[in-house]
């Protein structure tokens, strides 16, 4: 399954779980785009947390089923305040007083009011309970954890928040099965991948080391590794040759 795209990995994994349509969550919409494109009968209810990136066309023949949460200063509240105005009947939430950035943590910032929100909103919208597979595994490349029961929540990868979903899944799992979704082909780490792939970056990241210049045995320390797309790039072309440690703060990019 090497060269399927997100939307086939997406169905893959729909299907290895026995769910026909599934609620959806993320905050970055392109994940979803050719899903909610192509595929819109798959999908139930769409939350888009604190988008900083969003193109509205791919949802406008869903948009009575999307919730976009904003903040009420910022990015996100320009992109949710232009993408309502293409999508006839999304809803909009604004987040009063909030300002979230791409790293916003917004999730443990505002746990209540989404909790709140995702709660009412999905809960008018149909979506089909998971009907088997194990609680926890890998499909098509994705990583799923499951709790909870009722209608299938898929909940998709932020850009860097530390910590993601997490203190939304015990609450919302009261009303949903929720299925948290990771690996490197969703959210930031697929984005610093596609990152670490292109040339021009390539070519930046290559004169970088020659003018580092290491010498055989010298230790390499990269801080703030992300998800050491970089670091892989480096030890193929350094060989064994010098020791590298790659850390970082966030522990999802380093799952």
């Amino acid at each position: 399954m090497k060269d399927l795209s997100p939307t086939e990995r997406l169905l893959s994994l729909w299907d290895h779980l026995g769910i026909g349509v599934a609620h959806v969550a993320t905050q970055m919409p392109g994940d979803i785009a050719n899903l909610a494109g192509g595929f819109a009968s798959r999908m139930g209810g769409i939350v888009l947390c604190v988008p900083t990136r969003l193109d509205p066309v791919p949802f406008e023949a869903v948009a009575g089923r999307v919730s976009m949460i904003c903040g009420e200063h910022g990015l996100t509240a320009d992109v949710a305040a232009r993408a309502q105005a293409r999508l006839a009947g999304a809803r909009r939430v604004v987040l009063a007083g909030y300002d979230a950035p791409g790293w916003a943590d917004v999730v443990a910032d505002r746990t209540d009011e989404i909790v709140q929100e995702m709660t009412g909103f999905l809960g008018r919208l149909k979506a089909d309970a998971p009907s088997g597979a194990s609680r926890e595994g890998v499909h098509a490349g994705i990583s799923y954890r499951i709790e909870g029961s009722g209608p299938a929540l898929v909940l998709l990868p932020f850009f860097l928040a530390p910590s993601q979903w997490a203190p939304a899944v015990g609450r919302l799992a009261q009303c949903f099965t929720v299925i948290t979704l990771g690996g490197p082909h969703l959210g930031g780490v697929a984005t610093l991948e596609d990152r670490a792939r292109a040339p021009t970056y390539q070519a930046m990241f290559r004169t970088l080391i020659d003018l580092m210049a290491p010498k055989p045995g010298e230790a390499i320390l990269d801080v703030g590794c992300g998800a050491g797309s970089l670091d892989r790039l480096l030890a193929r072309r350094l060989g064994a040759a010098n020791p590298i440690t790659a850390i970082d703060t966030n522990p999802f990019l380093l799952g």
